[in-house]
């Protein structure tokens, strides 16, 4: 355990981890050790594990690891891996309940089967609810957003509350809280009801995001938003920088918005790749990359 680390009651035991590196938990596989990593057993557990955490403990929440960079210093404070909140069930004809650690592509299935939609846009965010609620991720066309009509969130001390979804503010993979320093464990959603859906356009999709993306390797999905009017991917493919490498980096020669750790990436080598391509990009096209995935912890 890390001199930094808070001291945690033993009855969490085994679902408690120090120096965990981070590295195993994104979909970069890249990070440094986060000083605690806790993984819930559900909703309760969570809460209770939180109200007995000292006060201003730092706090990072945890989904698939998609879209999401970890710097080779790691993360202080305690990671909560949101993995164990995996209630997913129907409400009534058109609303489902999910928690934030249902992976989105099982929302997706579980529409399908009830008839109900659009949803299948969900099977192409590579991520839990949570993160999805987080940045309002989309996919075929398709945004978070539109389908939640509340969510359940608690603050750093474990109490929960339940908050409308008109209380939030979104735009492109932007969500803006009514109240910073809350966490979301999951939302209401509501869909339409389709008769006679099959899972036949959700495997065309899929079909070609395989077709498409580099799906199995190492990467966040795509690294950069798409400027309005344009596409990331075409300004970096357009400015000569597929194949691009740093390290054990590299932009994908499948798919010019996908950066892939081809064996033993670092944070850095992908912070100076990102750098690279927005530098490139601003010179040749005067446009402004935003990344997509969130940056968090401390450099090495």
């Amino acid at each position: 355990m890390t001199p930094r680390a808070p001291v945690i009651d033993a009855r969490f035991g085994p679902r408690v981890k120090f120096d965990e590196p981070m590295s195993r938990h994104t979909s970069w596989h890249v990070g440094g050790p986060a000083d605690v990593f806790f993984t819930p057993s559900d909703r309760t557990d969570l809460l209770t594990f939180l109200e007995g955490l000292p006060a201003g403990t730092p706090l990072f929440w945890l989904g698939l690891g998609s879209n999401l960079l970890v710097r080779d210093g790691g993360i202080r404070g305690v990671v909560i891996d949101t993995t164990g909140l995996d209630r997913l069930e129907s409400i009534d004809d058109t609303h489902l309940y999910a928690e934030a650690g249902v992976p989105c592509a099982r929302i997706a299935r579980r529409c399908i089967g009830l008839q109900l939609g659009p949803a299948e846009f969900f099977a192409g965010i590579p991520g839990c609810l949570g993160g999805a609620l987080f940045m309002n991720a989309g996919a075929f066309g398709g945004e978070t957003w539109p389908r939640v009509r509340a969510v359940d969130v608690c603050d750093a001390r474990g109490r929960e509350r339940r908050r409308d979804a008109r209380e939030f503010s979104w735009s492109y993979r932007r969500v803006v809280p009514p109240v910073p320093g809350e966490f979301f464990l999951g939302a209401v959603l509501e869909f339409e009801r389709r008769p006679g859906l099959t899972d036949e356009g959700l495997r065309e999709m899929i079909a070609r995001r395989k077709e498409t993306q580099p799906i199995g390797e190492w990467s966040c999905g795509s690294t950069f938003t798409n400027p309005p009017g344009n596409h990331a991917a075409k300004l970096i493919e357009s400015a000569g920088l597929k194949g691009t490498r740093i390290g054990d980096v590299m932009v994908s020669p499948k798919h010019a918005n996908f950066l892939v750790n081809v064996d033993a990436a670092s944070a850095a080598d992908v912070e100076r790749l990102v750098a690279l391509i927005q530098q490139e990009v601003k010179r040749k096209y005067d446009v402004d990359l935003t990344p997509e995935f969130r940056t968090v912890g401390e450099s090495a």
